[in-house]
């Protein structure tokens, strides 16, 4: 939800609270040993202002020695027991809201491994994590901790109350008088704090988006001088937090501000009136000790209970948060039907796409059909829809009009593990994870034994490289596999959809960004691995797709021409005109780098 939203109404927050204790149904014992600790801390409170009466009126005043020894011990007991409980109820919450963060972040997690693509597409990683880390810790503000002190808090307040009512109802009831006040200060200043609640987070996932960014792209940053431009976007984001930090603090000072100076009013009243009892020997000296103990009692614990309404709001604004991002759809998957490892054909019938906000759709009609065990190569211009196509194979995206088909179903029949188990993607954006080289080839085949992973190394033009480095397929390649090249980093990924041995492959301008000498090793390997598969190519150099069963060409979402290399070249169409104005690149290139190797022998 975003930082805009509404005010939540109190029925909505109490759903809030609801849908929060629903996490506490495998804790009930747990829950109840931490509420009875809360009775007992809070029952103190009355009992000890109750014990200075004896100990003023028979110790002091009339010097009855006897009261003098037992009120001591009294208290001392009722320490002892005040202690103990206070632990249990602490332990107890402690127990129970970590456990609550722990179970709705694993929620969180699960959740969004299941979310569509398009949503990563408009939320940005750092809010996604601002949520998961963050506004999940924070629940526990509107869980345990409000509740410990509202509860334990409140029941002291009621017992003292009620003492005072017992002691002199006249006096209690010009305590009475604030609550009503005090009521309507907490709920404007709660309404502020709510809203200031929710741009915090949004600040907070805005810092969190930008440090992210900049600890991703510092070689980018740093070649193009980006530094100055990056500190001010990370001061933009910190200078809000900072000023909301500010307005947070701001109005819960003037909360608390207000709260103490109607109670220190109402002190001094019932001191007058106090005194001027005592004087008619209305009210004993034991009398007056005990209503003004427990008076003075009263005071943190109200001025706690007003001053929790900024953590409440902080809490409830996390939880809206948290429970939007649970109530997220996930992908559809209301397929029933497995689909085996003999896949068959696949086919494209008059499939259209159209991403949310676009002009115009990304695929246009398309009607495509892949022979099983064929190699098929999209090519066209960058925006022209190759991406978009391929990625609606493993269903990242469904086509909002037509069908795809494998084997003569739509894939949508399927389910959706299925479906992607019978698939291996290799993309120019290699994804590898923090661990080690073997732990990534096996990624998808997590029981792989070691000779499997050797074997795909090896097939991969991978085992030269791994063998060289310390601890071999053992050695740790850092986040994103930091410690490798840009070709070591495609051969794992290679040898990765290797293992895994599937019947569809999908390689998405698997060499596009690669040297000469490694765009060889990778696209030998690559050959082995589409041996035997039907195989979907989104191509950028031209030259590694010539010997492809059919090449599609595409433009602004249409298919344009399809056909073998020879073919297309001979028709003299949009194809032949790429490959022409690839080739001339390629030939200035090579002749830039002549010229150059020329130049730098002559210098030496």
């Amino acid at each position: 939800m975003s930082s805009s939203s509404t005010p939540h109404t109190t029925a909505s927050s109490l759903a809030l609270f609801r849908r929060l204790f629903g996490y506490l149904k495998n804790y009930l014992r747990i829950f109840a040993l931490a509420v009875l600790g809360m009775v007992v801390v809070a029952a103190t409170g009355p009992i000890f202002a109750w014990l200075l009466k004896p100990l003023i009126n028979e110790g002091f005043v009339e010097k009855n020695l006897s009261a003098m020894r037992w009120v001591p011990l009294a208290i001392i007991g009722l320490f002892i027991l005040r202690g103990i409980f206070n632990f249990i109820n602490e332990y107890s919450t402690s127990y129970l809201s970590g456990h609550l963060v722990q179970q709705i972040r694993r929620e969180m997690f699960a959740k969004m491994l299941k979310l569509p693509a398009g949503y990563f597409s408009q939320h940005g990683s750092g809010r996604i994590m601002s949520r998961i880390m963050n506004d999940a810790s924070q629940i526990t503000e509107a869980g345990f901790n409000v509740v410990t002190v509202t509860a334990k808090d409140g029941i002291t307040v009621v017992g003292l109350l009620g003492f005072l009512l017992y002691l002199d109802w006249q006096l209690t009831i010009i305590t009475l008088i604030l609550i009503p006040v005090l009521a309507w200060c907490v709920r404007q200043v709660s309404k502020r704090l709510r809203q200031l609640s929710r741009e915090s987070q949004q600040y907070a996932g805005q810092m969190t988006q930008v440090l992210g960014e900049s600890i991703t792209g510092e070689r980018v940053i740093k070649v193009y001088g980006g530094q100055e431009h990056e500190k001010n976007r990370f001061d933009e984001t910190a200078i809000n937090v900072r000023r909301n930090g500010v307005k947070q603090t701001a109005a819960n000072s003037f909360s608390t501000a207000v709260t103490q100076l109607m109670i220190a009013t109402a002190l001094a009243a019932i001191l007058y009136l106090a005194a001027a009892r005592a004087a008619s020997d209305s009210f004993s000296a034991g009398d007056f000790m005990s209503f003004l103990s427990a008076m003075l009692m009263m005071f943190d614990p109200i001025k706690r209970m007003t001053g929790i309404s900024s953590s409440l709001q902080r809490g409830l604004a996390a939880a809206e948060s948290v429970f939007q991002f649970l109530d997220e759809p996930v992908e559809p998957d209301n397929g029933t039907e497995t689909l085996s490892e003999h896949t068959g054909d696949i086919e494209l019938v008059n499939v259209s796409h159209h991403y949310e906000g676009a002009a115009r759709n990304s695929l246009d009609n398309i009607n495509l059909h892949i022979p099983n065990g064929s190699v098929v190569a999209l090519v066209g211009a960058s925006g022209c829809g190759k991406t978009t196509l391929a990625n609606l194979l493993p269903r990242f995206f469904d086509p909002t009009a037509g069908e795809v088909r494998i084997g003569g179903r739509d894939i949508r029949e399927y389910s959706m593990a299925s479906l992607r188990k019978q698939m291996a993607l290799v993309s120019q954006d290699v994804v590898l994870f923090n661990g080690t080289v073997a732990e990534n080839i096996a990624y998808g085949r997590f029981d792989a034994d070691p000779a499997d992973i050797e074997a795909a190394a090896k097939a991969a033009n991978a085992w030269e490289f791994i063998s060289a480095m310390p601890q071999g397929l053992q050695t740790e390649i850092g986040q994103n596999g930091l410690k490798l090249s840009g070709g070591q980093r495609q051969r794992i990924a290679i040898a990765r959809a290797l293992l895994k041995n599937v019947p569809i492959l999908i390689l998405d301008e698997a060499t596009s960004a690669l040297d000469t000498k490694s765009e060889r090793l990778v696209q030998s390997a690559l050959d082995k691995l589409m041996q035997q598969r039907t195989t979907l190519v989104v191509a950028h150099r031209l030259s590694t797709i010539e010997q492809a069963d059919n090449i599609v060409v595409m433009h602004e979402g249409r298919i344009v021409e399809q056909g073998k290399h020879a073919e297309l070249l001979a028709k003299g169409g949009r194809y032949a005109d790429l490959y022409r104005m690839q080739f001339h690149e390629q030939q200035e290139q090579q002749a830039q780098q002549a010229e150059a190797a020329k130049s730098l022998s002559g210098m030496l």
